[in-house]
């Protein structure tokens, strides 16, 4: 499988913090906002990576991430000029997806939690259908819900309802059999002028091939999109690595336990950062097996 990280845009939803940077570049405390929706898909044992951008933008990314040996990862990079939905991204990777299974993470996104990597691994070696993350929200309107029927099965998933019939947000991680660009090719431009993702999903629950995963109360999921959620994330991640030494959206470690890089190589990207902190950790975790 392969995975395609969105990091479009022109957030405008943090100007004046991005009139000169992209969204995905900035910090959630001490890593790119972008490290963070990369892990996922490493995590989920994905070494085929498309950075989606803007062309103002993919040589940062490209400066930032480079060609991915570092990590034991492949990065390949795609120009999106104008943004027009999410599910554009599909039609955007088509050539690069060849007809293949594919993950999208938004780049503004983080989910952490136990059994977060067993999660990813079902979807990701799941043959047939797609599988979306549904998260527990107070203000459900603001995102694409996931309605269950009374055996918990989902029936129904619509984007930014007026009257939500659960309090179940879609997050922005999907993963999908190879007929995703069909069924994104198959789609016209919603009302706000998008080619909207919940509609690729609705084609696959239309199909029956829809699973849902309900991430546990034990699972925290950041937007990092506005002032606000940027500042709660930072101080998730602060929190998380301070209290519990745990290493939170790192691809270091990420790349080191699920085997992409040996110790050697670990101790190269930790030496990399200097006198840090993470280096320091990233140190420490090379004199222990993966």
């Amino acid at each position: 499988m392969k995975g395609i990280v969105l990091a479009g845009g022109s957030g405008s939803r943090l100007y004046p913090a991005t009139f000169g940077l992209s969204k995905q570049l900035l910090p959630i405390y001490d890593k790119p906002m972008i490290y963070y929706p990369l892990s996922l898909l490493m995590l989920a044992g994905i070494r085929d990576l498309l950075v989606i951008s803007t062309p103002e933008d993919l040589p940062l990314y490209r400066r930032v991430l480079g060609g991915g040996e570092q990590w034991g990862v492949q990065f390949s990079y795609a120009e999106q000029p104008k943004p027009e939905g999410l599910a554009q991204a599909f039609i955007i990777g088509e050539a690069w997806i060849a007809n293949g299974p594919c993950a999208l993470v938004l780049g503004d996104n983080l989910i952490f939690g136990g059994h977060l990597s067993d999660l990813l691994l079902n979807a990701q070696q799941r043959a047939r259908g797609a599988t979306v993350f549904a998260y527990q929200v107070r203000d459900p309107e603001r995102y694409g819900v996931v309605e269950f029927d009374a055996d918990g099965r989902a029936v129904g998933i619509v984007e930014k309802p007026h009257a939500p019939q659960s309090h179940w947000a879609v997050t922005g991680l999907y993963f999908y059999d190879s007929r995703v660009t069909e069924f994104a090719r198959r789609l016209k431009p919603s009302p706000r002028g998008e080619l909207e993702i919940t509609e690729v999903n609705r084609f696959y629950l239309d199909e029956g091939d829809l699973h849902v995963e309900r991430l546990a109360r034990g699972c925290a999921w950041l937007d990092a999109g506005l002032p606000e959620s940027l500042l709660q994330a930072a101080n998730f991640v602060q929190t998380i690595q301070a209290r519990q030494g745990m290493l939170v959206g790192c691809p270091e470690e990420v790349a080191y336990r699920k085997g992409f890089i040996d110790a050697a190589q670990l101790r190269a990207q930790a030496k990399r950062m200097g006198n840090t902190e993470l280096g320091r950790i990233l140190l420490e975790l090379a004199d222990y097996p993966p």
